[in-house]
């Protein structure tokens, strides 16, 4: 394929690209918005594959063979609940592979027009050095987020003294590594850098706590943008320059409005410092007591109500309870009670992780309201019905300055007239702070599995 040919093929395969992130911004044009990003990568894969330079396309199609085959039975195996941690370890990946491909290009420039081994071209050598630094760390820090969400290791923030001093010593030291090996090629210091960078992306992230985990995800989404992009320009490849740049600032920004819904510092989140000081612990108890129903009562109360304002949570996913609360809400519905949903900014364990449940169970898009455009509507509110979501309920975010979620915005649920609120236990959310709306005066708790007293609720009401 002739050079011109293969910049205007690229170049469709990027207006894709872009296309797909504008139908992926809204559920209604999701699907669309994933054709367009199969559309384009098909077309810059076989672009790339058409490329003179290519030496074994029977490697190529064993790799291929092998990502396609680990790839399908991944989807078809995963739970909606793990798709955090697999996003999490997606990402990694996507560090682990900028790192393979600017050793390559490190080791051997001149099967990528970049000069003679140790007589790279100084900009080269920045892009390459920079790409590696942050792929490194993306892929460590993913796998740190990755062991926190798959429970493998405590969700509590993890530090120590001086904790953001010595990331700052070996972020500075590590500015002057890319400075030297810029006047000395050295695979020494090359490989300094990636052994720094690995260290970096684990202290980064492991002082983070559970509640910020969903703005983590984000935050290495763009990361592994970055590292794209950073190899793009190593491989002289506009495709992957522009996907690169596309999934770094929109991670960024998605990033940055999920810091402002969450009252953090968006330059804490680049810099890892964020997360708490000190682990978070759960509140004791002591001889507090709850008023405890059942489905009965959740359905004669719900039926006497105007308005129900429904918070799913992480307790949904887990319980894949949104098929029997989308009947729940029908049912609601054709007694003429007017029924939304409010979603915050971080509820689950990853950006749109309760939109994505909701849509699958074909819940109405208009009916769905983020944290902003609902809260003001929870003190005109009958009943908040409380399935799973703990942290971003929690008043404790307002009033208890010491806990590891104050200042966070949460959904005001304890402003409605009664609070309906599903859970197993009294057990904390994974912030480890114990939610002071379980004790107030007009909460009802409702002790069982999310899909089993919403059912119950739905055989209450018939």
């Amino acid at each position: 394929m002739s050079a011109n040919l293969s910049a205007i093929a690229y170049l469709v395969a990027s207006i894709l690209f872009i296309m797909a992130l504008r139908g992926l911004s809204s559920p209604e044009t999701a699907r669309n918005g994933n054709i367009f990003g199969v559309s384009g990568m098909v077309i810059a894969i076989a672009t790339t594959l058409a490329s003179p330079g290519v030496l074994s396309y029977e490697l190529i199609l064993v790799g291929m063979t092998i990502g396609a085959g680990i790839g399908t039975i991944i989807a078809r195996k995963i739970e909606m609940t793990a798709l955090p941690q697999l996003v999490a370890a997606f990402h990694s990946l996507v560090g682990l592979a900028a790192v393979f491909v600017a050793s390559a290009a490190f080791h051997n420039p001149a099967a990528y027009g970049i000069g003679s081994f140790q007589n790279i071209p100084v900009p080269s050598l920045i892009e390459m050095s920079l790409g590696t630094a942050i792929g490194a760390l993306t892929f460590t820090g993913s796998i740190i987020a990755f062991g926190k969400l798959q429970g493998i290791m405590s969700g509590a923030p993890i530090v120590f003294p001086k904790q953001h001093a010595l990331n700052a010593v070996l972020g500075i030291l590590l500015i002057v590594l890319v400075v030297m090996i810029c006047r000395d090629q050295s695979v020494t210091l090359y490989w300094a850098i990636v052994a720094l960078s690995l260290i970096l992306g684990i202290l980064i992230i492991i002082p983070i706590g559970g509640a910020d985990m969903p703005v983590v995800i984000s935050m290495l989404n763009s990361y592994s943008g970055w590292a794209a992009c950073g190899i793009g320009f190593t491989l002289s490849n506009p495709a992957l320059i522009i996907v690169g740049a596309l999934v770094g600032s929109s991670g960024a920004i998605l990033s940055y409005i999920m810091c402002k819904g969450m009252n953090r510092s968006f330059i804490s989140v680049i810099l890892g410092g964020f997360g708490g000081e000190t682990a978070a612990t759960a509140d004791t108890m002591g001889e507090r007591s709850v008023r405890n129903g059942s489905a009965e009562d959740a359905a004669f109360i719900m039926k006497n109500a105007a308005n129900v304002i429904i918070v799913p949570g992480y307790g949904m996913a887990v319980a894949q309870a949104q098929h029997a609360l989308r009947e729940m809400a029908d049912m609601l519905k054709a007694q003429n009670i007017n029924v939304r949903y409010a979603i915050h900014p971080v509820a689950g364990r990853m950006p749109g992780h309760m939109n994505v449940l909701l849509a699958e169970a074909n819940v109405p898009y208009d009916e769905v309201l983020e944290l902003d455009e609902i809260n003001r509507d929870f003190p005109s509110t009958d009943v908040a019905f409380v399935i799973g979501a703990n942290d971003v309920t929690n008043p404790a975010a307002k009033t208890d300055p010491s806990s590891a979620i104050y200042g966070m915005p949460i959904l005001d649920v304890e402003r409605a007239a009664t609070v309906l609120f599903i859970k197993r236990s009294l057990a904390s959310g994974y912030a480890g702070v114990d939610n002071e709306l379980f004790f107030r005066d007009n909460t009802m708790m409702l002790f069982a599995d999310a899909k089993k007293m919403c059912e119950d609720i739905v055989k209450a009401l018939e």
